[in-house]
């Protein structure tokens, strides 16, 4: 089995879609990190996760930059979860929504007391978003995202 050549197959994609050729987000801070105040198994854990996993009911991602959300509650039946993104191919996540989504793995761990709790909702997108800024600016600043784990 060769590598994927996941840059040179993403500057295609785009280049196909019609847009100018894909330049990398590069930023010149690193991220803010937080680090746990207490053990991660008195912790509530979030999911985010840019497969394109939508609730069946819920309205699909569109094709072309879509930077909308979807809100998943956590103890959704998996059966019940969709799939569409234009950038990989979806038929390993149709058949199991948790190679992209892996709710069930942190279901596990909440039972196994690795970690303390989920949050009520976990948060999906449709990756491959061509506009950093529209990602940085809209997915990454959507209301509902809770903080870091603290104690108090």
């Amino acid at each position: 089995m060769e590598p994927v050549e996941y840059i040179t197959l993403t500057r295609n994609l785009y280049a196909s879609e019609g847009y100018e050729p894909y330049k990398w987000v590069h930023n010149d801070e690193a991220p803010p990190w937080a680090t746990l105040q207490k053990p991660l198994d008195q912790c509530r854990v979030g999911l985010i996760a840019s497969g394109g996993i939508y609730a069946a009911g819920q309205v699909a991602f569109h094709f072309k930059d879509d930077a909308s959300f979807r809100a998943i509650p956590t103890g959704l039946n998996t059966a019940d979860l969709r799939t569409a993104h234009f950038a990989y191919d979806q038929a390993d996540a149709r058949s199991d929504p948790n190679v992209v989504f892996p709710i069930d793995t942190l279901r596990r761990l909440v039972r196994e007391r690795v970690i303390g709790s989920l949050t009520d909702h976990a948060f999906t997108f449709m990756g491959g978003i061509y506009s950093s800024r529209k990602v940085r600016d809209g997915i990454g600043a959507a209301p509902g995202r809770e903080a870091p784990c603290r104690t108090g």
